[in-house]
């Protein structure tokens, strides 16, 4: 069946979602038919779930005119592992893959842990601003979303008073990074570097800004050392049913507070820093993103995003961009918004550091 049959079925309510949910991507999952017919027809009033399809088939650059009618091709299929489909449908006011997330990361105390400890507030908006443009012209059919992205749990090279080797920010300073989003239109990200600590607990002593409808989360297991050594003497590492138990916990904020899906962004530049990833679940109320955080030339950033975002498929993914580090070797440079549309899949957040 060619991809402009499909968008035609669509037409058809959601039992036409329902095939387009199965056929897009072999790489579905196990959900029932019942189910996946329960579940179109009741957010078809409230998302639009054509739109949805079309977007996840985008960012996966599945074009409409592509046709596999070719006998060869029929007969064997290719593999496809994007656009995942075995997500749930995202409940309303769901921001991926409706916008793109354009993030700016940092720390208030620091000037070498990113954009947002290095300039005044003003200047991070404006250079914020300009980024955001850049991107709506490389890419005019994605709405772009601003973002701060606030370190608010960050991993430290002494134990500190209790041993666990990481500081949580004052409240003021996170209140700060809530006022700029807010000034501009976005949203906030709060990142969670936990060194020897429980991550859960981490995530828990955020539960007031997590209760607030723009506010999301980013986990670094680059710095959950669940083997107790010193954050910066090894990579950490987190695995799906940490992940997991997260997402539950997210979901059940939203759900208590009525609140738009949580966003849940993932670093990972490693193999090991993620284990298990096949396991992480979306839900309709998480949005789970994940992120490719290494630093090097074009063609590093493009071998690392290969093997441990697109080779490995959760829902959505992220790409990291380094003002600094990416152009310490000669002949480097910072990509463009236009080179990294050229991933597969497409990243939907975009995070500079």
């Amino acid at each position: 069946m060619t991809i402009s049959a499909l968008l035609v079925l669509l037409i058809g309510g959601f039992f036409a979602v329902r095939i387009a949910l199965e056929s897009v991507s072999v790489m579905a999952g196990d959900s029932s038919e019942d189910a996946q017919e329960s579940q179109a027809e009741e957010v078809a009033q409230t998302i639009d779930v054509e739109e949805y399809l079309q977007r996840m088939r985008t960012l996966a650059h599945v074009l409409e005119e592509e046709s596999l009618e070719d006998p060869s091709v029929e007969e064997n299929p290719p593999v496809l592992l994007w656009p995942v489909t075995d997500a749930p449908i995202p409940n309303p006011g769901a921001l991926l893959p409706f916008k793109r997330i354009v993030a700016y990361y940092g720390n208030f105390y620091s000037t070498r842990m990113g954009i947002l400890g290095e300039y005044s507030r003003d200047e991070v908006l404006r250079r914020l601003n300009e980024a955001v443009l850049d991107w709506e012209e490389a890419d005019p059919s994605t709405p772009v979303m601003p973002a701060i992205d606030y370190i608010a749990v960050t991993a430290q090279a002494s134990p500190g008073g209790d041993g666990l080797y990481r500081f949580r920010m004052p409240e003021e300073h996170i209140e700060r990074a809530i006022d700029m989003a807010d000034e501009i239109g976005g949203i906030v990200i709060l990142e969670v570097q936990a060194g020897l600590a429980n991550l859960m607990d981490e995530v828990e002593h955020l539960e007031p800004y997590l209760s607030l409808p723009q506010v999301h989360l980013a986990i670094d297991p680059e710095f959950a050392m669940k083997y107790r050594q010193p954050p910066g003497t090894a990579v950490g590492t987190v695995d799906a049913s940490e992940l997991n138990t997260i997402a539950e916990y997210l979901a059940e904020l939203v759900q208590t507070h009525d609140l738009p899906p949580k966003i849940l962004v993932v670093h990972r530049y490693t193999q090991s820093m993620v284990t298990n990833s096949d396991q992480i679940t979306p839900l309709a109320d998480v949005q789970v993103v994940m992120d490719m955080d290494g630093w090097g030339t074009p063609g590093q950033k493009i071998a690392t995003y290969k093997a441990y975002i697109q080779e490995e498929p959760v829902q959505f993914t992220g790409f990291k961009v380094f003002y600094k580090n990416d152009v310490r070797y000669t002949g480097s440079y910072l990509m463009s918004p236009e080179q990294i549309l050229q991933l597969l899949p497409k990243p939907i957040f975009i995070q500079y550091q």
